[in-house]
């Protein structure tokens, strides 16, 4: 007997089939024996909807590459906010929120941290690059450095982490 590995797309299974030697080149290979080798966890399609939001937020990333170039050559090198302060305590609450509400959901076991835990790391890692972006040279700089270093980022990693380790458990 000889055996092909047989699979067709929507198939949830994998089998190898078995023929006798004169059937191998029969069509069909009517008198075969499947045997299952593994399950295969194929993703379903998307709904028509989705793919249709996931190919407008790629049209809409593309729209801003042209949009980059404009604000790199045009924007001042300096500026002064109105409303600096409420920008920075803004999105240092924003952090503290998601790193307790990701702490708690963690706590609990529920797996909605997964997305608390990826927007904290985002805020986390826009927060670092902004604070050393806009820091001025000197001791301002270093500050902003140390906190990036030493806060900011390992915090983005662990909630990536734990982001990360929550998809691939439930896929």
């Amino acid at each position: 007997m000889k055996g092909r590995a047989g699979g067709e797309r929507g198939k949830t299974m994998r089998h190898l089939v078995l023929c006798d030697d004169e059937l191998v080149g029969a069509e069909g290979c009517d008198s075969a024996e499947g045997i299952p080798l593994h399950e295969e966890a194929e993703e379903p399609r998307p709904a028509r909807g989705m793919r249709r939001a996931g190919w407008l937020l790629v049209a809409c990333g593309l729209a801003l590459l042209p949009w980059l170039y404009v604000l790199a050559t045009g924007l001042p090198a300096t500026a002064t906010a109105a409303h600096w302060p409420v920008a920075w305590v803004g999105l240092d609450a924003l952090e503290a929120l998601g790193l307790i509400a990701t702490g708690l959901l963690a706590a609990r076991g529920d797996r909605r941290h997964a997305l608390a835990a990826a927007a904290t790391a985002t805020l986390l890692v826009v927060d670092a690059w902004f604070d050393t972006t806009t820091a001025a040279p000197g001791g301002d700089f270093a500050t902003a450095v140390a906190m990036a270093l030493g806060a900011e980022l390992p915090l983005a990693a662990l909630c990536g982490r734990l982001a990360l380790r929550a998809l691939s458990r439930h896929a």
